[in-house]
């Protein structure tokens, strides 16, 4: 089968995130099947942008074709993130035909965050007589509606609502990577007999990596060797994340020898860093961000890990964080500050789930935790590990997305 998959946002390995798109094509590509990704050569998401000189540039990467669509830098979510999106869709919309005929796809799925590659998708499938795919990664323009407060009537809103109504009404399948999107599908009016929910996952390497030691991982040994009971956070400082509940409960925690751990960077860490010393919160600490190789070791040295998320309507139609699984890969137990449909730490019995941004019952879980004994810990961590390795590797999301294609 001839895959083509546009993913404005699509990275690798290689280039730093989105990864989902990646890892599906590298699957798919040996299964033995033919797979094109289709991005713009500048995400703000990625840690290395490809260097693109012309409007279309092939690359080769891990058997994938990677097709980059040249577009403007740009910084924060402002005019300029716009004029890239632009970019990127004028460049589909007036190339749809050289890419139907150069890669005569057979499945075509627009895989973007925004839906307005549905349009290209949908010319493309049509033009090499393919079928088109829709996958929602996040519901839009309910996200910016509901998190950013934007009218419905907004002429932004208006054009991402028209062409999220024209992918669900065109699509041959609808794939989700949130489980109950299809309540959101139905109440706008649509069937949801083409409706397959295929959730985020983990890969599992057999390679063996030696990765630099790094000075987040020093402090961390540190800490244990002082004997300090570890909750820690890894990834994005962004506000969508609830930190500030992980700080207010790092403050009311009295155990001495418990320390909140946060790894990463994101755009409000400075913000929680003067929160913290002007709450004289002194049982937290800062750690800069680790490889990606490294993540594994700072999640083993961690005794909890903390996962949160804002109260948010938008929830009601599900959550997979990437973040939840590799917890889960790591066999941490773990606290889940999130209020969705789904509840993945409870279906794996994997640690303890207490309503989002409430400091008291984050404080409550961790000093359950702590007092479970070795035993019971490593039980509740093996739990995680087992769901995750049964639901969700990318090895099986890959097939099951590919029997949807199909």
């Amino acid at each position: 089968m001839n895959i083509l998959l546009i993913n404005h946002y699509a990275g690798s390995d290689y280039h730093g995130m989105e990864f989902r798109s990646y890892y599906m094509g590298r699957e798919w590509v040996n299964m033995g099947h033919n797979v094109t990704i289709v991005g713009a050569d500048f995400s703000h998401l990625r840690k290395k942008n490809p260097t693109v000189k012309n409007d279309f540039e092939e690359e080769i990467i891990d058997g994938i074709t990677y097709v980059w669509v040249k577009t403007p830098e740009y910084k924060g979510n402002g005019l300029g993130r716009v004029k890239n999106i632009a970019t990127f869709m004028y460049k589909l919309r007036m190339n749809y035909k050289k890419l139907a005929d150069k890669y005569k796809p057979d499945a075509v799925i627009a895989s973007s965050t925004y839906p307005l590659d549905i349009y290209p998708a949908h010319r493309i499938a049509k033009r090499s007589n393919g079928k088109v795919f829709f996958e929602i990664h996040d519901l839009w323009p309910l996200t910016p509606m509901e998190i950013g407060g934007y009218s419905e009537k907004n002429p932004a809103i208006v054009m991402l609502q028209k062409a999220e109504d024209f992918a669900f009404k065109n699509s041959d399948k609808i794939i989700s990577i949130l489980p109950n999107a299809d309540k959101h599908i139905r109440e706008r009016g649509f069937s949801t007999d083409n409706y397959v929910n295929v959730p985020n996952g983990i890969i599992i390497s057999d390679e063996k990596k030696n990765p630099p030691m790094e000075s987040s991982i020093e402090r961390l040994q540190e800490l244990k060797e002082q004997g300090y009971f570890l909750i820690g956070y890894t990834g994005n400082h962004s506000p969508a994340n609830s930190l500030d509940t992980m700080l207010d409960a790092a403050k009311k925690t009295k155990d001495e020898k418990v320390k909140y751990i946060l790894v990463g960077n994101g755009n409000i860490k400075d913000e929680l860093i003067e929160y913290a010393k002007s709450n004289n919160i002194t049982n937290v600490e800062f750690l800069d961000p680790v490889l990606k190789d490294n993540m594994e070791n700072v999640l083993k040295l961690l005794d909890i890990c903390y996962i949160g998320l804002r109260k948010e309507k938008l929830f009601m139609y599900g959550v997979s964080p990437n973040k939840l699984f590799d917890y889960m890969l790591a066999a941490r137990p773990i606290i889940y500050s999130i209020e969705a449909s789904n509840d993945p730490v409870t279906d794996a019995n994997c640690g303890i789930s207490v309503p989002a941004e409430d400091s008291d019952a984050v404080v409550e879980a961790v000093l359950k935790i702590k007092n479970l004994s070795d035993e019971e810990k490593v039980a509740m961590g093996n739990n995680g590990h087992k769901y995750v390795l049964e639901n969700h590797t990318y090895h099986g999301l890959a097939e099951k997305f590919l029997n949807a294609l199909k």
